[in-house]
């Protein structure tokens, strides 16, 4: 399994078109296989940063995702909402395998 970990740097003026850029994403990771552990706001801290995590069973389901959501409706549609309201300012990607307890 391997974990994406988005950390986004928002504009806290668009705060509610991210929110539903993130909403839009929770669906569309699991279509593709993948599950979607959530988005992770500001609430404390730093107002302009958020995070996200979801993983997939290996990273080979990953680029296959990656390459279908680039004609997927949905998909495109949420990029398009994120271009046109400008609430992600910036964004890095890191892809990471969890180390998880042992039963």
């Amino acid at each position: 399994m391997i974990t994406i970990h988005l950390r986004y740097r928002i504009d806290v003026a668009a705060i509610d078109s991210f929110v539903e850029y993130a909403e839009r994403w929770m669906k569309i990771i699991p279509r593709f296989g993948g599950t979607h552990h959530g988005y992770f706001l500001p609430a404390e801290g730093d107002s302009d940063e958020a995070f996200a995590l979801f993983s997939f069973p290996s990273l080979a389901e990953y680029e296959r995702y990656r390459e279908a959501s680039l004609v997927d409706p949905d998909s495109v549609e949420a990029y398009e909402l994120a271009q046109r309201t400008r609430c992600i300012v910036r964004y890095e990607r890191r892809i990471q395998r969890p180390l998880l307890p042992r039963p």
